[in-house]
């Protein structure tokens, strides 16, 4: 599932892939290389999270952006009020 963000969260996962995922190299993802170069698949979303290897290791570090998001998207805390819609 992808999570939705706004822009100022796309700003703030941004940087978060450039600064901790191991996986970021050049702009690159080299979980995707497979001889040949492959873009980063979240930095260039504009608007979710698309990257489980993001999602799963390298978001929880911002543990503000990462709560925020699952409430944003109805996971945890507002996942009730989100089924009564």
């Amino acid at each position: 599932m992808i999570w939705k963000i706004n822009p100022l969260q796309r700003q703030r996962v941004n940087s978060l892939v450039r600064r901790l995922c191991s996986c970021y190299n050049g702009g690159n993802c080299i979980l995707l290389d497979d001889g040949e170069p492959h873009r980063c698949v979240q930095l260039i979303s504009r608007s979710g999270i698309t990257c489980r290897h993001f999602k799963r290791t390298v978001l929880p570090a911002d543990r503000e952006l990462y709560d925020q998001l699952k409430r944003y998207n109805g996971k945890g805390v507002l996942q009730h009020e989100n089924h009564e819609r």
